[in-house]
């Protein structure tokens, strides 16, 4: 017997593609005479599908396509992920279907409602097992956060092999975590499993893949690529045992599946959104350069377009190194200086203005300047305008609202600042790409004399660490404190992470890679007297 494990790539909504995508890789493996296919959980819509489910369409088109599979695929069986409505309630689904009947049907049983997840705002919980036989050999039914919890896994001790749909989005150290779990689970109940994972991008999610097999002793058997889609055959014996696979892939590791996830959900959210072009804003900094790299890696250099918008305070080398950087990566590169743009605004509020202090006002209007024209160029040409900020800007405010922070997309949303630079020297490795001088100088915003981060901020390692407590781990300061961080500075930075709330609810979505990115993850209140 030959089952295989459908690691594929659908479009949230698209649910007549993706239909069309499962019949085509089933007609492929059938004619391999792979006897068996497992598809992702929620292939079917794609996840998350969000409130799209609340729309009665949505079900009606799912129903056709469940009726497409079973009349128009034959010789293979099925095992795929959907949504369903039963007596009145929404289930989500595991079926296993074959030459037009219905052979299993397993509803989910652990909905999980933290974090990213919102199941149960759409889903009733399940109660009973999924199970069917084929060729002498049983198979269990199960849903992602299922094998998490081992009450659901109880229930269907005994079977042969475990069945496992999964969406399941990347984070640091996911994949591993998934591995040991699996392993875990195979040992305790001595069925082998295969574990079928999503792969792309999704708005701020990106699924990674890395499907997997193991056997009834927790031994890996196989294991697929990180960010590809692909199809894994496998082998069966009379027993029903996996046979011997090819030499394993190594898990990459965290640096690479990190830019991995980055440019794989770089590449969906501008392919599966219907941009051919992206342009971005080029300054000569470590941030752009390395949102340059990835839009490259991600798109071609020919759907990528950079634009320089020097001011009277940015220096000559950050001329010089952002346009070495777009041309050593092969992108088209326009110079628009904005100082006439400034001067004009500058013009305009003088009277208002008169007799007041320069401040960060005149930095402002500098980036707001620069947002304006990229807004223009994205307008006119259709162009998806990426936006160069990263975390530790984001959770402190050190960004300008309708100014650096105007895009589309963000790829670095949830990247530190001692990370964008950790993944920048990663990424020259392979192909020297980032000017070795933008890795070497200190930060800088270019929006008066001899500016460095440092003015406003405390050292990026102490300002990460600080997030990281305050933000994910959700520390209170007093604990800083005592741990030996600066009193001062930690009170600063807490209060600027509480106070820039509202800057973030207005920025552009960005890729997540980190157990709590801002965004959809992380829901604090605007308003606040905490």
């Amino acid at each position: 017997m030959q089952i295989a494990l459908a690691q594929i790539n659908p479009t949230v909504g698209a649910i007549e593609a993706n239909c069309q995508l499962m019949m085509d890789c089933a007609e492929r493996l059938r004619a391999q005479q792979v006897d068996l296919v497992v598809y992702p959980e929620l292939v079917l819509t794609g996840y998350p599908p969000e409130d799209l489910l609340l729309r009665p369409a949505c079900q009606q088109r799912v129903d056709h396509a469940m009726q497409q599979l079973l009349t128009q695929v034959s010789g293979i069986t099925l095992v795929f992920g959907c949504p369903g409505m039963r007596a009145g309630r929404r289930y989500n689904l595991a079926i296993a279907i074959r030459d037009g009947q219905v052979l299993s049907e397993y509803r989910k049983q652990q909905l999980p409602n933290y974090g990213v997840f919102d199941e149960r705002r759409y889903f009733a919980a399940g109660e009973q097992a999924g199970t069917f036989c084929q060729a002498g050999i049983s198979f269990a039914l199960a849903i992602c956060e299922d094998v998490w919890h081992d009450p659901s896994m109880q229930a269907i001790a005994g079977a042969d092999w475990l069945l496992s749909l999964h969406a399941s989005p990347f984070h640091q150290g996911k994949a591993a975590e998934r591995e040991a779990r699996l392993q875990q689970l195979a040992q305790q109940y001595q069925w082998h499993t295969l574990y079928v994972n999503q792969v792309g991008g999704q708005d701020e999610l990106v699924f990674d893949g890395s499907s997997l097999v193991v056997d009834n002793t927790g031994q890996l058997i196989t294991r697929g690529p990180a960010f590809a889609s692909t199809e894994m055959i496998l082998t069966l014996d009379e027993a029903g045992n996996p046979q011997p696979c090819e030499p394993l892939p190594p898990l990459p590791e965290p640096l690479a599946a990190t830019y991995q996830a980055l440019v794989c959900g770089t590449r969906d959210y501008v392919r599966k959104n219907g941009f051919q072009q992206v342009i971005l804003g080029l300054s000569g900094g470590i941030d752009s350069a390395l949102t340059l790299a990835i839009a490259v890696d991600a798109l071609g250099a020919d759907a990528v377009q950079a634009i320089l918008l020097p001011s009277r305070y940015t220096a000559d080398i950050s001329n010089q190194d952002a346009a070495a950087q777009a041309t050593t990566s092969g992108v088209t590169y326009h110079s628009l200086p904005i100082e006439a743009a400034v001067q004009a605004f500058q013009a305009i509020l003088d009277p208002l203005f008169a007799g007041l202090p320069p401040d960060t006002t005149e930095e402002n209007i500098q980036a707001r300047c620069r947002g304006l024209i990229l807004m223009a160029i994205s307008n006119k040409t259709g162009a998806l305008l990426l936006t160069t900020g990263n975390k530790s800007e984001l959770a402190v405010g050190y960004a300008t609202l309708y100014g650096d922070m105007n895009g589309g997309f963000a790829p670095l949303k949830d990247v530190s600042k001692q990370l964008v630079y950790a993944l920048a020297r990663w990424r020259n490795q392979a192909d020297p790409v980032i000017p070795q001088r933008v890795l070497e100088r200190p930060p800088s915003a270019e929006l008066r004399p001899d500016q460095r981060d440092s003015d406003s901020l405390p050292d990026y390692a102490v300002l990460d660490t600080i997030i990281e407590r305050y933000v994910t781990q959700a520390e209170a300061a007093e604990q800083m404190i005592a741990d030996g961080l600066d009193a001062a500075t930690v009170r600063h930075i807490t209060r600027l992470i509480d106070r820039n709330e509202y800057k973030r609810r207005q920025a552009a979505p960005g890729i997540r890679i980190t157990r709590h990115a801002f965004g959809r993850e992380r829901r604090y209140p605007i308003t606040s007297g905490f």
